[in-house]
């Protein structure tokens, strides 16, 4: 893997909140709302608001939605970022990718379809979102 790479792997790690070390192995569903990074395996699904960082030596086999995914490693699965998606020069993605915006690095493997969509919020699955509604103004005159 080249230096500038590793470089920039370790540099961000510095700002990541919460890190899945090489030495875990973790089945099941991920839900976060600021930084993750995965660096050991992991299977599941991930639903998330926050910045998802897949290391270098890291394996996960999910379907992913997060605001932004940073890929060093390998994903199988299909992937959904609201703000946009980062395939680095080793980075190894089988699946499908819906994004605003992508970054495809030299060097790198994407076995998928791409379909880029307009930037919006994203609420994780389960949360709902309250809206004002309007009276219709023939149903207060009829009271």
């Amino acid at each position: 893997m080249a230096k500038e790479i590793m470089d920039r792997e370790a540099e961000e790690e510095k700002n990541i909140k919460t890190i899945l070390s090489e030495d875990i192995e973790y089945s099941g569903n991920l839900k976060f709302s600021t930084s993750l990074k995965i660096k050991g395996k992991f299977k599941g699904e991930i639903d998330a608001t926050g910045h998802l960082f897949i290391g270098s030596k890291a394996d996960v086999k999910a379907n992913i939605k997060a605001k932004t995914i940073t890929i060093y490693g390998r994903i199988t699965g299909n992937i959904e970022a609201f703000d946009k998606v980062e395939l680095l020069s080793h980075a190894q993605l089988s699946g499908d990718v819906k994004t605003p915006d992508i970054i495809i690095q030299s060097g790198c493997v994407f076995n998928g379809n791409c379909i880029m969509t307009k930037r919006e919020n994203h609420k994780p699955s389960g949360h709902s979102e309250t809206k004002p509604v309007k009276a219709d103004p023939k149903e207060e005159k009829k009271n």
